[in-house]
C-alpha cells in the first residue's frame, strides 16, 4: 500500500481534530497577532495597553504606565475600574480568569461595559497569557489587591519558583477603597517567537503619543528599565486632542491653520442577537484635524475609536475620495491657473495632487467595529465610508466657501494644490518628450560632458563655471574617476520655478542627463552614475550666486544626494605668491595678512612679497587648478548638507533682491534697512 494510499485509509472522523481554547492561538499564533517575529510580539504590548486606553477613553481611567523590566518581560498598568474579580455565572471562576483563558471573552460585546473601544474581537487578554510563558495580573479593587498568576495558561500563584494551580485569586494586600485599577505583567513564550523579535521602546512612545492626543487628559508612561534601555522615564499628555497631533505631525513652515470637522451619523447593520440576525442603529462620530504644509510628504494618519489602523480601512477611503471631491467641486472649480488644461480635460486634481504636503488625522467612533484580520489595522465596517464622506464634504465645503475659513489660507490653500497640478502635467509631458537631439551627443549625454571612464561610488561629477575653466579642469583631472559638466550663465533659480522651467532649463537638463538618476520625486540615488558631485566655482560673488543657485536645485530635485553627504563645494584659493621655491595659497584677506606676517619674521621686506589675486578659475594654470580643485591629495573639498541646501535657497532670494532686474525690490530693501548702515563710512 502505498502511503498515499495509507493516507486515504486513515481519514475518518478521527483524524478532525479541534483546537480548544487557547490552543488555536497557539498553533497558528499568525491568525491572531501576524506573525511571531518582533511584531507580533510587539501587538501583545499593543493589546494590552489598548485596554487601558479604553478605560481611559471611556472616562474611568488618567493614567497608564508601560514598564519594560531587566528579565525582558513588560508590564502595562492603568488606574481605570479594574477588571472584574467576582465570580463569573457559566464559567464558575474569577471574571479575571475568564478574560485571560477564554477567547471573545470582555466587556466590548454588545454594549456591555464600553459603548466603543479598541476592537470587536475581544481576544487581547487571553492571546497574551496563550504567547506568554508566565503572567501576572494585579487588580486593584473592592479595598484590595487581588492577584492571580498563569503558568502556561493555567491558573494559579507562584511562591518564589515554585508554582500552584488555584482557581482562586490572592489577596495580597488592602487598600483604599477609592483605589482602582489593573497591572498586568508577561514574559513572552521564547519557543514562539522567533530569536531575533525585541520590543522597540521608541515605537511604543510613539504609539503612546498618538493614544494620548486621541485620548485628552490621558498621562501615559514609558519607563524602559532594559540593560542599556532609554535612560529617562517617558512621559507625554496632550489636551487639544488631534488638533495637537496635527500640530505634533507638521513638519516645516504651514500653508493653513489646523481645519477641525466633527460630525455624528448612524448606520444600521445586521447581527446577530440571541441566535437570530437582527438590524442594530450603530451612532459613528467622526473627528478630523487637517492641515497644508509648504513640504511635499503626505502624512495621513487614522484611527477607529482608539486603534491606529495602520492600513486605513473604510474610514480612509472616505477621507480620500471625497477630499479630492471637495477641492475640485470648489476652490479649483473656476481657476484661471488651470484655464488653458481645461481644453484638455487634464484640469482636475488628483488624490497626489490634493494631499502633497497635506497632514491628517482621521478618526471614527462606534461600537463594534469590523476589522479585516484579527490585528485591527484596516477597518472593514461598510457604512462608515459613506458617513465620513457626508461629515468632511459638508464642512470642509463650508470652510472653503466665502464667510467659512480666512481667506488668505483658502487662497494658499488653493495656490499650492493648483501649483501641483500644474506641476503634475508638466512633468509628465517633459518625460513623455524625447530629449533634444542638439542637447545630447551620441551616447545620450551632453555634449559638454567630459565623461570619465569608470562610473560608480568612486567617481565624480564635476561642475565647473563657464568654459574657459573647463579647458584647464578637463586637462588636469583624473579621466579615470572624473567629469567635468561646464555649466554656462545662471543655472536656473529652482526655488521659485516650476517644475517645467526647471526641466526645460538646459543647464539643469544637463545636470540630470549626466547624473542619470532621475529628478524630484523620480530621482533613486542607486541609479547616480557619480558617487559625488563637487560644485567648483570662482570665489567671488557671482561665483557664490552660482554655487547657491547650483546647491538650490540639487536641494530640491536631487535631494538624496545631500542626504547622503555627496556633494561637495571645492573651495578654490583667492591669492597665491611665490617666496623662492615655495608657493604659498591663501583663501582670504585676513589669511593673507597672517602669511605675511609669518613670511616678514626675517629680514625680508613685506613690499617684496607680491600676492596674485585670482579673479576666476579661468585664470589659473593647469597645475595651480589641479593643485587646488582637482588633485585628492591637495584640494579643499568642503561637504554640503541640508541645511547648507536651505540656507543656499534663501541666499538665492537675497541675491535676486540685490542683483535681479527688478529695481523697486532693491529701492524697497534699501529704504527699510538704511538705518542700519554707518553714515560716517559714506563717501559723501
Amino acid at each position: 500500500m502505498t502511503p498515499k494510499q495509507a493516507a486515504a485509509r486513515d481519514y475518518d472522523a478521527d483524524a478532525i481534530q479541534t483546537l480548544e481554547g487557547l490552543d488555536a492561538v497557539r498553533k497558528r499564533p499568525g491568525m491572531y497577532i501576524g506573525g511571531t517575529g518582533s511584531d507580533g510580539l510587539m501587538h501583545l504590548v499593543w493589546e494590552l495597553i489598548d485596554n487601558a486606553v479604553d478605560e481611559a477613553s471611556a472616562g474611568f481611567a488618567k493614567k497608564v504606565g508601560v514598564i519594560l523590566h531587566r528579565d525582558n518581560s513588560i508590564e502595562v498598568c492603568d488606574d481605570g475600574r479594574g477588571i472584574p474579580i467576582d465570580t463569573h455565572t457559566k464559567r464558575k471562576v474569577s471574571a479575571l480568569e475568564v478574560v485571560f483563558t477564554e477567547l471573545h471573552a470582555g466587556g466590548k460585546f454588545g454594549g456591555g461595559a464600553y459603548t466603543s473601544s479598541g476592537g470587536l474581537h475581544g481576544v487581547g487578554a487571553s492571546v497574551v497569557n496563550a504567547l506568554s510563558a508566565k503572567l501576572v495580573a494585579e487588580v486593584d479593587r473592592e479595598g484590595a489587591t487581588h492577584q492571580l498568576s498563569f503558568k502556561e495558561r493555567v491558573a494559579g500563584h507562584f511562591n518564589g519558583s515554585r508554582f500552584k494551580a488555584d482557581h482562586k485569586l490572592d489577596k495580597i494586600k488592602r487598600i483604599s477603597r477609592n483605589k482602582t485599577g489593573t497591572r498586568v505583567r508577561f514574559w513572552p513564550d521564547l519557543e514562539i517567537f522567533d530569536p531575533e523579535a525585541r520590543v522597540d521602546v521608541d515605537e511604543i512612545c510613539e504609539r503612546c503619543t498618538n493614544a494620548c492626543f486621541l485620548v485628552p487628559g490621558m498621562r501615559i508612561t514609558v519607563d524602559d528599565r532594559r540593560a542599556g534601555g532609554r535612560p529617562d522615564k517617558f512621559t507625554f499628555v496632550s489636551r487639544g486632542g488631534l488638533n495637537d497631533l496635527v500640530d505634533h505631525l507638521s513638519i516645516g513652515d504651514n500653508v493653513n491653520q489646523v481645519i477641525a470637522i466633527n460630525g455624528i451619523d448612524s448606520f444600521t447593520e445586521k447581527v446577530p442577537v440571541n441566535g437570530k440576525m437582527t438590524d442594530v442603529v450603530r451612532d459613528c462620530t467622526v473627528d478630523i484635524a487637517m492641515r497644508w504644509v509648504k513640504g511635499y510628504d503626505t502624512t495621513v494618519v487614522s484611527f477607529v475609536n482608539t486603534i491606529p489602523t495602520t492600513h486605513g480601512g473604510t474610514h480612509l477611503a472616505g477621507f480620500d475620495k471625497t477630499l479630492t471631491r471637495v477641492v475640485n467641486s470648489t476652490i479649483l472649480k473656476d481657476s484661471r491657473k488651470l484655464a488653458k488644461l481645461a481644453k484638455t480635460n487634464q484640469n482636475r486634481a488628483v488624490k497626489d495632487d490634493v494631499q502633497e504636503g497635506i497632514v491628517a488625522a482621521v478618526k471614527v467612533t462606534f461600537s463594534e467595529p469590523q476589522f479585516r484580520g484579527q490585528t485591527k489595522q484596516e477597518l472593514g465596517t461598510p457604512a462608515v465610508e459613506g458617513i465620513v464622506a457626508r461629515v468632511l464634504y459638508e464642512q470642509l465645503k463650508e470652510w472653503f466657501d466665502p464667510g467659512g475659513g480666512p481667506r488668505s489660507h483658502v487662497k494658499a490653500i488653493t495656490d499650492k494644490i493648483t501649483n501641483a497640478v500644474l506641476n503634475r502635467v508638466a512633468s509628465k509631458q517633459v518625460l513623455e518628450t524625447k530629449r533634444k537631439a542638439a542637447n545630447l551627443g551620441s551616447t545620450g549625454m551632453p555634449q559638454k560632458l567630459a565623461d570619465c571612464r569608470v562610473h560608480g561610488p568612486e567617481a565624480e561629477l564635476i561642475l565647473v563655471e563657464g568654459d574657459s575653466a573647463a579647458g584647464p579642469a578637463k586637462r588636469g583631472r583624473d579621466s579615470e574617476t572624473m567629469a567635468i559638466l561646464p555649466l554656462r550663465g545662471k543655472v536656473v533659480n529652482a526655488a521659485k520655478a516650476s517644475v517645467k522651467q526647471v526641466l526645460d532649463n538646459a543647464e539643469a537638463k544637463a545636470l540630470f542627463t549626466a547624473v542619470g538618476a532621475g529628478a524630484g520625486k523620480d530621482f533613486n540615488l542607486d541609479d547616480a552614475r557619480y558617487g559625488r558631485i563637487v560644485i567648483l566655482c570662482d570665489a567671488d560673488v557671482d561665483g557664490s550666486h552660482i554655487r547657491c543657485l547650483l546647491l538650490t536645485l540639487i536641494h530640491r530635485y536631487m535631494k538624496p544626494m545631500l542626504e547622503a553627504g555627496n556633494v561637495y563645494a571645492a573651495q578654490p584659493p583667492l591669492f597665491t605668491t611665490k617666496v623662492g621655491n615655495e608657493t604659498y595659497r591663501v583663501f582670504t584677506d585676513e589669511e593673507r595678512d597672517s602669511v605675511t606676517d609669518e613670511l616678514c619674521k626675517g629680514n625680508r621686506k613685506r613690499e617684496n612679497i607680491k600676492w596674485q589675486r585670482f579673479k576666476g578659475l579661468g585664470e589659473m594654470n593647469v597645475d595651480e587648478l589641479r593643485h587646488c580643485a582637482l588633485d585628492p591629495a591637495t584640494r579643499t573639498l568642503r561637504r554640503l548638507t541640508m541645511d547648507d541646501g536651505k540656507e543656499a535657497a534663501d541666499a538665492v532670494k537675497m541675491f535676486d533682491v540685490l542683483m535681479g532686474n527688478d529695481v523697486s525690490k532693491r529701492r524697497d530693501f534699501l529704504l527699510r534697512n538704511s538705518a542700519l548702515i554707518d553714515k560716517s563710512t559714506l563717501d559723501i
